[in-house]
C-alpha cells in the first residue's frame, strides 16, 4: 500500500472521531485530525485506557509502528488505540496513514485477527497527494477485544469446555434449556436458559464469535447447527463423530446449504489427541478454538 503523508511540524490531534452508521461501519471524515483537539473527557494515558475498555469489554484495537525505513513522521514503538466507535488515543504520525490504520483497526476489531500494514510514503502516490516523506512504516494491530464464545448445551463436556475456555480468555455465553445446567458455569458473561428452537431469537454470534453445539442429541446438534450456519460466526464446532459429520452434510445439502456453508463446519470439532474423557476432550476442543483466534485458522483434524 502506497498513500502520502504529511511531515509538516506540530502534533496530531490526540482526539479523532470515526463517524458511521454503526461501530464497526465507520467512514473516515477527513484525512487529518486537527492538531490540538483534545476531548476533555479522553483519558491521557494509553494503557490504563486499554485496561478499562477491558474491564468494561469495550471493543478496541492497538496500532503499534514497529518498522520505519527512512523519513517518517511516525516513530518506532509509537502507539495508537482505536476504539470500537472510530475515537482515538494516541498518534502514529497523523496523515492519510493514521486515516488508513483506523480503517484495518475497525477491521481488527470486527474480524478479531492481527493485521500488519505497509505504507511507502514516496513514488506515484506521495506525487498524487503531495504528500511525500520519502519513507516507509510498518504498523501492527491487534484486536484486544476478547473472542466469543457460544456453548449450547452444557452436560458434562460443555461446562469443561467452558471453564476451559474462560481461563485462555474467552467471553463466555452458554445456552441450556435446563436452568440446573444453564447456571453451571459461574465464569459466563451470559446465561440463556430458553428452548432451543428460540435461538435465532436470543443469540447472535459476530464475526469475531465462536460456536460450540454439545447438545445431549443428534437432533438438537443439527438445528444447533443449522442456526450458526445462518449467522456470521467465525468458527463453528459439532461434537461428533466422522459417520455423524458424512450425516449431517447429506441432510444440510439436502436443506438448501451450499459447499461454502459445509466448510465452515468444523465435525467432529477438536484437535485429534485421542481425546476420551471430558476435560481431555475439553482440551482437544478450546486448543483448536485458540488456534482460530491466534493463527487466523484452526488446527487440522488428523483423521485416522
Amino acid at each position: 500500500m502506497m498513500v502520502g503523508l504529511s511531515d509538516k511540524g506540530g502534533s496530531p490531534a490526540d482526539s479523532f472521531r470515526v463517524q458511521g452508521d454503526t461501530p464497526h461501519k465507520a467512514v473516515i471524515q477527513g484525512c487529518v485530525a486537527h492538531a490540538g483537539m483534545l476531548s476533555p473527557r479522553m483519558p491521557k494515558d494509553l494503557y490504563e485506557e486499554i485496561v478499562r475498555l477491558r474491564r468494561e469489554r469495550i471493543p478496541a484495537a492497538l496500532a503499534t509502528v514497529v518498522s520505519t525505513r527512512g523519513s517518517t513522521p511516525g516513530k518506532l514503538a509509537q502507539k495508537m488505540l482505536v476504539r470500537g466507535d472510530g475515537t482515538i488515543l494516541g498518534t502514529i504520525g497523523g496523515g492519510c496513514v493514521e486515516a488508513d490504520v483506523i480503517r484495518g483497526a475497525l477491521d481488527a476489531i470486527e474480524t478479531g485477527l492481527v493485521q500488519t500494514l505497509s505504507f511507502t510514503l514516496a513514488g506515484e502516490e506521495a506525487e498524487r497527494t503531495g504528500l511525500a516523506c520519502g519513507g516507509a512504516i510498518d504498523v501492527m494491530i491487534e484486536p484486544l477485544n476478547d473472542p466469543h464464545l457460544f456453548v449450547i448445551g452444557l452436560g458434562h463436556v460443555g461446562q469443561r469446555i467452558a471453564k476451559l475456555a474462560a481461563t485462555c480468555g474467552f467471553k463466555l455465553t452458554v445456552f441450556d434449556d435446563r436452568p440446573d445446567f444453564a447456571n453451571a458455569v459461574p465464569e459466563a458473561a451470559e446465561v440463556v436458559c430458553e428452548d432451543l428452537s428460540r435461538l435465532a431469537e436470543v443469540l447472535s454470534p459476530g464475526p469475531n464469535s465462536y460456536v460450540i453445539s454439545v447438545t445431549r442429541g443428534h437432533d438438537h446438534d443439527y438445528e444447533v447447527l443449522s442456526w450458526a450456519l445462518r449467522t456470521d460466526a467465525r468458527f463453528i464446532g459439532v461434537i461428533g463423530s466422522r459417520s455423524k459429520r458424512v450425516q449431517f452434510f447429506r441432510q444440510l445439502t439436502a436443506d438448501g446449504f451450499d459447499e461454502a456453508d459445509l466448510e465452515r463446519v468444523h465435525l467432529p470439532v477438536g484437535i485429534d489427541i485421542g481425546a476420551k474423557t471430558p476435560d481431555e476432550i475439553a482440551v482437544s476442543v478450546v486448543s483448536q478454538l485458540v488456534a482460530q483466534h491466534r493463527l487466523g485458522r484452526p488446527e487440522p483434524r488428523t483423521e485416522t
